[in-house]
């Protein structure tokens, strides 16, 4: 009878990461929970406390952290004894933070929130000429919009997508576009007052959420999001949109929603901080 050859180390290494038991340092997973647990209170914190939110004894947390401590990624206040994130710690944030990509992050939630309620979806940036749609995640059904990847989406109050970057973006930048707009504000089918343009930008700041209800398009709706980035600064504007019967216009009711938490999703993804 032929001898069948047992598989080797590294054949049998193979085909249990191939199962998805990929094999890790187990003591760098237990000294990351340090780590992870500087990161959920964002202060410092005495050993004893942190040790406890790791869910280890101090004397097990104590030599993972002198071993940090050298890498610099946690320091000890030599005052107050306690320990926080070290110098290299930020700059490794700050490293993946420059590596981010907005619309990458942005495109798999919105193919994901387009299923999920079954509207389109679109994601824009800020561009040379204003609100600019740069990718359409189409939901199941035909939805007979006239959007495509390179629209501008100006005046800026006409539709709910211009309205996230005039409510959101810095106002110098949208102070001179939204006086050079007045005309267009003051005439159908806008027909908006000065005191009006502020009550719907405190609105939708109110709501983080923008919405237009039968503008631009007769017949659909829409609700946008803004999306912040690590630094707290408008990154883009994710838009749900359809026909009126297939979009809840309530600020708190479904479309809305679900639209705001696929935006906060995003958010997590570009490392902004929790409210």
């Amino acid at each position: 009878m032929q001898e069948i050859p047992s598989p080797s180390p590294s054949t049998a290494r193979d085909v249990a990461e191939s199962a998805g038991e990929r094999r890790g340092i187990q003591s760098i997973e237990v000294g990351g929970s340090l780590l992870s647990a500087l990161v959920r209170e964002g202060k410092p914190m005495m050993l004893k406390d942190l040790a406890r939110e790791a869910g280890m004894p101090a004397a097990k947390a104590h030599p993972y952290l002198v071993s940090f401590g050298k890498l610099g990624l946690v320091e000890q206040d030599a005052l107050t004894g306690r320990y926080g994130l070290g110098p290299f710690a930020l700059q490794m944030g700050l490293t993946a933070l420059h590596g981010l990509d907005p619309i990458k992050a942005a495109l798999p939630e919105a193919a994901r929130l387009a299923d999920d309620i079954d509207l389109n979806v679109a994601i824009a940036v800020w561009g040379n000429h204003g609100p600019t749609v740069v990718h359409i995640a189409e939901c199941s059904r035909q939805i007979h919009i006239n959007m495509r990847p390179g629209t501008v989406m100006t005046p800026l109050l006409l539709s709910a997508t211009g309205r996230v970057f005039a409510a959101f973006l810095p106002q110098r930048i949208v102070a001179p576009i939204l006086a050079d707009e007045s005309a267009a504000v003051s005439a159908p089918p806008l027909e908006m007052s000065t005191g009006d343009v502020q009550a719907v930008l405190d609105e939708i700041r109110t709501h983080r959420l923008a919405r237009a209800l039968g503008n631009p398009i007769p017949g659909i709706h829409a609700f946008s999001a803004p999306v912040f980035d690590g630094g707290g600064q408008l990154a883009l504007a994710l838009t749900a949109m359809g026909p009126v019967g297939s979009v809840d216009p309530d600020w708190a009711g479904a479309t809305a929603s679900r639209v705001r938490a696929a935006a906060d999703a995003i958010e997590r993804q570009l490392g902004k901080p929790a409210d």
